[in-house]
């Protein structure tokens, strides 16, 4: 069989697509990351639209839905294309392609007690454009067990960067940050810490009108102020004990405009003031959730595009120190691919019949192999 892979991530900072092709290696006993080529492709502004419009009730979701997906299949496919070409190998080298899909929705444990998690995409319509085995769905079986669904990539963060006799923390700054600890032992704990890009990006945009806060540096001229900051870290979700998850169904424009009211800072602050003030927000709450989960770990490793906002870092160094706050490409994987890798990753252990959720950082009843499969042939 194949050790090779090809892992496909869309994070809620809706900015692109990553895609990686991976050699994982033959030896069981131990990890071996190869990635032979990472491909991105941005998703356009009609669909980015669209699929932020899907957040939120709204008419003909259905069909709209629907078409979305297709669309984000057809991307998909397209980006596969890239990385086989970069990688220089044929699909038929390839064991199989996990596909995350783009969250629209995530509710665990809500309404029914049961609760929900979306993820739009077109497995079926991506395995007849790739020719590639699919494993998609990778986060509705873990909340079937009671579990968040959420976070997953802590499983692949520790099989990853954990080295036995080193305690280490490893967050990923995505839309939403996550935040993976794993003791001297190897025991692995990780949740959503709130807000990271998703909250940056919107108020960029609203402003800027184009892109991202290229390093974080619009923010950086910005000055913090206490009484929003206050107001925000007010949010009971910070409080609530892990297993914990969130996203947009939270942290969107909505809730901010509220706290942006609720202490008139529209009319006392200038914008990149608010900026400022909402980097602060992700960099105290996750220092608190390092003090609280990792507070042996000497080194926090980031990956995620957050990991270029060197306003966030900065933050982050100054109220961690003397943690070392590191990107993750100085333990050998690149910021913009961990996330790819780990869905490539999760689909090897679909391959395998292996667990692909640890059941203490989900809530889950217990360990259990996720994903469907849909086959090539």
């Amino acid at each position: 069989m194949s050790t090779v892979y090809i892992g496909l991530m869309s994070g809620t900072s809706l900015d692109g697509i990553d895609a990686v092709a991976v050699d994982f290696g033959a030896d069981s006993a131990s990890l071996h990351i190869d990635v032979l080529a990472h491909a991105r492709c941005d998703i356009d502004e009609p669909l980015r639209a669209e699929l932020l419009a899907l957040n939120r009730s709204s008419a003909d979701e259905i069909h709209r839905a629907a078409l979305a997906a297709n669309a984000m299949a057809s991307a998909s496919a397209r980006l596969i294309a890239d990385v086989l070409t970069l990688a220089r190998i044929d699909r038929r080298s390839v064991a199989a392609v996990g596909c995350h899909g783009q969250t629209v929705r995530h509710r665990p444990g809500d309404f029914d007690g049961i609760g929900y998690t979306v993820q739009l995409n077109a497995p079926a319509r991506l395995v007849e454009l790739c020719g590639i085995d699919v494993v998609a769905d990778f986060r509705s079986r873990d909340v079937a067990a009671g579990g968040q669904g959420a976070p997953l990539v802590p499983a692949f963060h520790a099989a990853a960067f954990g080295r036995i006799g080193e305690p280490l923390a490893v967050l990923n700054l995505g839309g939403i940050a996550n935040l993976t600890c794993i003791d001297g032992a190897g025991v692995t704990v990780g949740f959503d810490c709130g807000p990271a890009n998703a909250l940056l990006d919107a108020w960029y945009a609203a402003h800027a009108h184009r892109g991202f806060d290229v390093d974080g540096a619009w923010g950086a001229t910005g000055h913090v102020d206490g009484r929003l900051l206050q107001a925000m870290l007010a949010e009971p979700y910070f409080a609530r004990p892990a297993p914990k998850s969130t996203g947009r169904d939270l942290f969107d424009v909505a809730w901010l405009e509220a706290r942006l009211l609720g202490t008139d800072s529209r009319s006392r602050l200038r914008p990149e003031d608010i900026q400022a003030t909402l980097a602060e927000l992700t960099a105290q709450s996750i220092a608190t959730c390092c003090r609280q989960h990792a507070a042996a770990a000497l080194e926090l490793v980031v990956c995620g595009g957050g990991a270029f906002n060197n306003d966030l870092m900065a933050r982050l160094a100054r109220l961690l120190t003397p943690v070392a706050v590191v990107g993750s490409g100085q333990r050998g994987l690149p910021p913009d691919q961990v996330e790819a890798c780990a869905f490539a990753w999760l689909a090897r252990a679909f391959v395998h019949r292996q667990p692909g959720n640890i059941a203490s950082v989900t809530g889950a009843a217990g360990p259990r192999v996720l994903g469907a499969l849909y086959p090539a042939s």
